[in-house]
């Protein structure tokens, strides 16, 4: 099931649900928590969007136009709290959820000097939350690549580990650093390889005797 805050779908073949509103995004929440539907997973199109209706919905609330006019970061807080209540509840459900985000070019200085990082479009405190709560974050990107003739072309990718120039991540340890942008090979990757968490458990019984 796509909760689609933003038109794009058409093209896909996917059961979808329109957010446009946070109550709405509260409400069909609701309905999934209920467990009377045959999803098992579920995808929130973009969480840039829903992020965007939480805010709207906190002022609106509480009769402000901007979050600053509370004061003291109060707005932002209550922003903040009512995002992470939602989220985690949807995450604890028995589904898979997965949240779609767009990209941004952010300028980083370091002390060796500045380079750009590929980054979501959340807030920097959402962003936060969101990747906190995540297993894996898969950076979409095209790849160099040849054509059967060797002329340049390009692929579409799934990238999995982290890099100073973008966000990505992956905490099971399964996936290799990069993947088609295919499901198919996103599950076979993820099927064949291997878990983190069972080989600590392995190594650390190793070393115990």
């Amino acid at each position: 099931m796509f909760l689609a805050t933003e038109p794009g779908l058409n093209a896909l073949e996917v059961y979808q649900v329109p957010i446009d509103t946070w109550e709405k995004m509260m409400e069909v929440s609701a309905e999934i928590a209920a467990g009377k539907h045959p999803f098992k997973t579920i995808v929130v199109d973009t969480i840039d969007n829903a992020y965007r209706m939480c805010a709207k919905y906190i002022c609106e609330k509480h009769k402000i136009d901007h979050e600053s006019d509370l004061g003291y970061g109060k707005g932002h807080a209550f922003i903040n709290n009512e995002f992470h209540r939602a989220l985690t509840k949807l995450a604890s459900l028995p589904y898979g959820l997965y949240l779609v985000s767009h990209s941004q070019e952010k300028e980083i200085e370091s002390r060796t000097g500045n380079y750009t990082r590929v980054i979501p479009t959340l807030p920097d405190k959402a962003a936060k939350i969101v990747l906190g709560l995540v297993d894996m974050i898969l950076y979409c990107d095209l790849e160099a690549d040849k054509d059967a003739e060797g002329k340049p072309t390009a692929r579409r990718v799934m990238r999995t580990k982290p890099s100073i120039y973008y966000e990505a991540g992956d905490r099971t340890g399964r996936l290799p650093e990069m993947i088609d942008l295919d499901y198919n090979a996103f599950l076979k990757a993820f099927s064949s390889g291997k878990d983190r968490k069972t080989e600590t458990n392995k190594t650390n019984s190793t070393q115990t005797k």
